[in-house]
């Protein structure tokens, strides 16, 4: 008799001490799904930075075109005024070292398969191109202006869009790279700081982040040695009650 009532209190026992753990586990468990969907609040904003900074390198190319119908005579004009342009920018603060030439492009319009040459003046017509290639942004642009002087001197300057287009250059964006990351981590902070107030929330740490490409563009086409720099990171943050 004594045997089984221990029996059926240690059983009881034990039935106790399953509930107990049961309960425990399922507080548990109810605190892990709350504090998972906690952590399922979260806010996603973008920060932008965004400056302006003079370019630093200038690409110049000058291109001039001679005709003629001795091709011999030709060459011996494209040279003559190849050497006049280097002197004209040497003279001006441009360094030699800065200045490349390129071969020129002949074209014998006699031996053009298409088209009815019959009536042109000349044979043969050349374009050269003279490029300056320097940091000296303000020199260079000085100098682009005083170039019609050597078109008094019989120096005929042609070229297009694309392949005599000046390009202006921005190479120190690795020196820059960390100082706007900061900034437009920051203004993603503050967008996100005013989003948690608005909607009675605490700001919590990064969920995760990512930082958009670095653009740069021209501020505007009358000013194009001005070069804007931007960038755009998306940072979301969780939201504490």
């Amino acid at each position: 008799m004594s045997e089984r009532r221990n029996g059926w209190l240690s059983a009881a026992i034990l039935g106790l001490l399953l509930l107990a753990a049961a309960a425990v586990l399922g507080y548990q468990l109810s605190q892990a799904a709350l504090d998972v969907k906690r952590l399922e609040r979260s806010v996603t904003v973008k920060g932008l930075a965004e400056r302006e900074y003079e370019a630093d390198i200038v690409i110049w190319p000058i291109q001039f075109t001679v005709a003629s119908n001795d091709l011999a005579q030709l060459y011996l004009t494209l040279d003559d005024q190849a050497a006049k342009i280097r002197d004209f920018l040497q003279s001006r603060g441009i360094a030699p070292e800065q200045i490349s030439d390129a071969p020129a492009a002949i074209t014998d319009k006699s031996a053009q398969q298409y088209g009815n040459n019959n009536g042109a003046e000349f044979r043969y017509t050349a374009q050269r191109t003279v490029t300056v290639y320097s940091p000296k942004i303000g020199t260079v642009r000085s100098v682009m202006g005083k170039l019609s002087q050597l078109g008094r001197q019989g120096i005929v300057f042609t070229g297009d869009e694309y392949q005599s287009k000046t390009e202006y250059l921005f190479s120190r964006l690795n020196e820059i790279k960390p100082e706007m990351v900061e900034e437009a981590t920051r203004n993603a902070r503050e967008v996100a700081q005013k989003f948690a107030a608005d909607s009675d929330s605490r700001l919590g740490k990064i969920r995760q982040a990512s930082q958009g490409q670095f653009s740069i563009s021209d501020r505007d086409k009358n000013n194009p040695h001005i070069k804007r720099v931007r960038v755009v990171s998306t940072v979301e943050y969780y939201l504490v009650d």
